[in-house]
């Protein structure tokens, strides 16, 4: 409802997105809202891998929650917590089920794709470690960036309510699968990179 509400919400590709079996999504990290709007995309369930200090929001943390997502702390800030949300990540996708990383790591603070971190490889090899081979599906969330729930304001988002309207136009666009044994950092990133292109 939030995303029919607030945006007018296009989503093209979503049959890359599998309906069954275990699989990774990974997206580009525009705003606050991006996790909603992919649950919004999907026609099932998905748990997030998700910085842990977005739970520290009001009502979208608690919505994150709820969701059951994964909440996940620098390595040299809490060790234990990161090994405990990639251990968690490994028995999502041992389930069967969609797990979605948003590869930068943070919300863009200027509205480009930043470069991927290394999380999601550490993901596919604990899930080969456990015999499964699971795809990665490349998203690019579009037009979101200087929405409400974007960091536009000089880095800061949620400043000013409604700065572009009611029923502005956001997408999502789904790309081909990538077997996990050819995901990189640097590749998936070019895929991403090309689906924000796309016209």
């Amino acid at each position: 409802m939030l995303t029919r509400v607030v945006y007018r919400f296009e989503v093209t590709g979503e049959a890359h997105i599998p309906v069954q079996g275990p699989a990774v999504l990974a997206c580009n990290h525009v705003s606050f809202v991006d996790a909603v709007l992919l649950m919004a995309a999907s026609p099932r369930p998905i748990y997030f891998l998700m910085d842990h200090r977005i739970f520290r929001i009001p009502v979208l943390g608690r919505l994150f929650r709820l969701a059951k997502a994964i909440p996940i702390a620098p390595r040299g800030e809490d060790p234990a917590a990161y090994e405990a949300a990639f251990a968690a990540a490994a028995n999502v996708l041992r389930a069967g089920d969609l797990l979605a990383i948003f590869p930068e790591g943070s919300i863009t603070s200027d509205g480009s794709l930043q470069p991927f971190k290394g999380g999601i490889v550490k993901v596919l090899d604990s899930a080969r470690a456990n015999g499964l081979e699971v795809p990665v599906v490349p998203m690019a969330l579009v037009d979101l960036w200087g929405s409400f729930f974007s960091r536009v304001e000089r880095g800061r988002a949620m400043v000013r309510p409604f700065r572009r309207g009611l029923f502005n136009r956001v997408g999502l666009r789904v790309g081909k699968p990538m077997p996990g044994a050819q995901v990189s950092p640097e590749a998936l990133r070019e895929r991403v990179a090309a689906l924000l292109v796309v016209h």
